[in-house]
């Protein structure tokens, strides 16, 4: 017992932490966007519901991909059409699939309707259900733990260290979530800026199955966005909205 709570495992888990901290930056901003198509009085319920439940459901798939690991990297299924599509599927890279193409499914909708909106319509996007979004809001989740489970489980073997990094990133997540939700409510026009982002994260996510499928197409091997290059995009759609923003002011004013 003494030799779990070593100077080793705080140390563990103190990177743990922080690795869910950095790789939930997507999930939150997913998190934050799709609670506001709930009723008001309901989003921050939907918001703690949804995490809570995802901190738990992501504690028993740590207990899981722990026991039956081998079993979510053995292939299932595969193509191998030479020259068109060749590729092995597991469950891990279904999942990621899956989850990126849900992503880029919902923003690219939500585009869609921003784009159609006319001004002079003064009937008001329906709510959402609420256990619909709560059950989004968990499945993506799930979808997004996967690589901080599996980043967890090459840095140690200690489930408690891994535990404890959950909930605490999940708490974090629970706080941070309102305060983008309201950033978002006073500043509509960083919803485009969001929504894109969001568009960003489904590729990265689609890039990476692909390269876990280790999927080919015309002979083109996938692979998987990099983190670095990730927030480097980022970083120039928001420099380049900032940008916008500002000479927009700019020409407003000489009008």
């Amino acid at each position: 017992m003494e030799g779990l709570f070593t100077l080793e495992n705080f140390i563990t888990l103190g990177l743990l932490t922080m690795l869910q901290a950095v790789l939930g930056l997507d999930n939150l901003l997913y998190i934050s966007l799709e609670s506001k198509r709930a009723p008001i009085e309901e989003q921050a319920r939907v918001r703690k519901l949804g995490i809570g439940l995802a901190i738990v459901l992501r504690l028993v798939l740590l207990f899981v991909l722990l026991q039956l690991i081998a079993l979510f990297q053995d292939p299932l299924f595969g193509f191998h059409w030479e020259g068109i599509v060749e590729g092995e599927f597991n469950i891990h890279s279904l999942i990621v699939l899956f989850g990126g193409a849900f992503i880029m499914y919902t923003a690219v909708k939500e585009i869609m309707h921003m784009m159609q909106l006319d001004i002079h319509d003064t009937e008001e996007q329906k709510p959402k259900s609420v256990n619909m979004i709560i059950v989004s809001i968990v499945i993506m989740n799930l979808v997004f733990s996967f690589d901080s489970i599996l980043g967890a489980i090459a840095l140690t073997d200690v489930f408690w260290v891994m535990a404890v990094a959950i909930v605490i990133g999940g708490l974090l997540m629970i706080w941070l979530s309102g305060k983008v939700t309201e950033f978002l409510k006073k500043n509509r026009m960083y919803e485009v800026l969001g929504l894109f982002i969001l568009l960003i994260v489904g590729i990265m996510l689609l890039s990476e199955g692909g390269h876990i499928a280790e999927l080919q197409l015309f002979g083109n091997h996938i692979t998987p966005m990099s983190k670095t290059t990730f927030y480097f995009v980022i970083a120039v759609l928001v420099i380049v909205d900032l940008i916008q923003s500002k000479y927009q002011k700019n020409l407003n004013k000489q009008l």
